[in-house]
């Protein structure tokens, strides 16, 4: 099986099953026939851009890029899974409930702000870079106005 079959099967596994670890995806394949190691998957996973967003139960579970456009915006993700923000010169440090980080993560880089280099996300925290230090109480107020509307 080349490598274009064998990840657009991990992209039709992920689609049609709820797919929360890697070593689940792993058996779903292997039930179609795929044997692939551990270090092929997670390069696989990687170069198709899957990311954990975090399920209304608290699982989180894959997804394709494919689906990225019903991910919901930053001002709907946040008043559910933000926590607290708090940073230092160029950095600011975004604490999200459990799972919640790559897709908050994801929606601040959509947003495209200018005051944000970038964004590092982990499972529960990001790390956002921005270009001006001066910015960061603006950035940070701004997510957490978002994070409290009304």
């Amino acid at each position: 099986m080349s490598k274009r079959e064998r990840q657009r099967e991990i992209l039709d596994v992920i689609q049609k099953n709820r797919v929360t670890s890697q070593a689940s995806l792993r058996e779903l394949l292997t039930q179609r026939g795929i044997e692939v190691t551990q270090a092929t998957l997670s390069r696989d996973m990687r170069e198709l851009r899957l990311v954990k967003a975090p399920g209304a139960d608290g699982v989180g579970f894959y997804s394709s890029p494919e689906e990225w456009d019903y991910t919901p915006s930053l001002a709907s993700l946040l008043p559910t899974l933000f926590h607290s923000a708090d940073g230092v010169d160029h950095l600011l440090v975004v604490r999200t409930m459990k799972g919640g980080a790559q897709t908050v993560a994801a929606a601040i880089d959509w947003e495209e702000w200018p005051e944000v280099l970038g964004t590092l996300a982990g499972d529960d925290t990001i790390l956002i870079i921005l270009r001006d230090p001066t910015r960061l109480n603006d950035v940070q107020a701004r997510l957490e106005r978002m994070a409290r509307p009304g």
